[in-house]
């Protein structure tokens, strides 16, 4: 085998997992936030999975959130990415999602039951302390934006959407200055 050979097959065994989710949000009186229950080792946690081949982050957030709540959702602002290293690092990127209110679809096979809980108690329901830490941080961005948005009538948001297209560059660069005003 070449140096050249070895070298790639590296830097692919290297590339970290892409995955997408969505922090989801339903107005039930009160906000709740939905968390999953997965059937292979019920750990409790956000819905999110991995990219297919070929697909985009927001669509992978999307498709992976209605499989395992059930839910159609609306998908707004981007809130940020968490990262993790088990063996492989794993790039997890997050947007605002509101559930519709339409009925509920069945769930995928790997999810065993879905939960909607206040924000405090959702925190404590994860079971992986990464997502936690990450859903403290953005759990009360989420629930602001989702509150502003309720006021604001559905024609006009979408409307406005339409008008301002924001990349996915100055998400994260907006992101990172609510994270780094709201340590300060």
């Amino acid at each position: 085998m070449k140096v050249a050979e070895k070298s790639k097959g590296r830097e692919k065994s290297r590339a970290p997992v892409q995955a997408a989710g969505g922090i989801v949000v339903r107005d039930a009186g009160a906000p709740l936030i939905a968390v999953v229950r997965l059937r292979k080792d019920n750990a409790w946690v956000l819905p999110k999975g991995k990219l297919k081949p070929g697909e985009n982050a927001l669509a992978a957030a999307k498709r992976e959130v209605v499989e395992e709540t059930g839910h159609d959702v609306e998908v707004h602002e981007f809130l940020g990415a968490m990262s993790r290293e088990a063996g492989k690092l794993k790039i997890v990127q997050f947007w605002r999602m509101s559930a519709l209110d339409t009925p509920p679809r069945k769930l995928m096979r790997d999810v065993r039951a879905v939960k909607w809980l206040p924000l405090e108690q959702a925190i404590k329901t994860l079971t992986h302390a990464h997502e936690r830490a990450f859903l403290e941080h953005a759990g009360p961005t989420a629930l602001e934006a989702a509150a502003q948005s309720a006021a604001v009538p559905s024609a006009a948001r979408r409307m406005r959407g339409a008008a301002v297209r924001i990349t996915f560059a100055e998400r994260i660069r907006a992101w990172f200055r609510r994270m780094t005003q709201s340590r300060a």
